[in-house]
Order: C-alpha cells, then structure tokens, then sequence
C-alpha cells in the first residue's frame, strides 16, 4: 500500500496537468517518463491480493 501512495505521490503532477488539461498524448506519455510509477500502480491489485 505504501508503494502505491509514493507511486501517486511521484505522478500528482501529471495527474494535475491532465486534471486541467486532458489532451490523449499527454495520458500517453505518462508511462514514458514514470515507468516505474504505473508499474507499481498496475502491479498493486495483484500485491493485494497476494498478501491476503
């Protein structure tokens, strides 16, 4: 869970920017450049459930 708080954490800019201003390339270009961050995002249902 503490993974996931830090991987929003690393995208509250980007998920402000799409707030204001949704455009589809920016929603593309998140991955690019926080790969780490979606990965984990992605990866947290599975975590979740695994530890249970």
């Amino acid at each position: 869970m503490a993974l996931a708080l830090l991987a929003l954490w690393d995208l509250r800019a980007e998920l402000q920017l799409l707030a204001e201003h949704f455009t589809w390339i920016s929603l593309l270009m998140i991955p690019r450049y926080h790969l780490l961050a979606v990965t984990v995002l992605i990866l947290t249902p599975s975590l979740i459930r695994q530890r249970r």
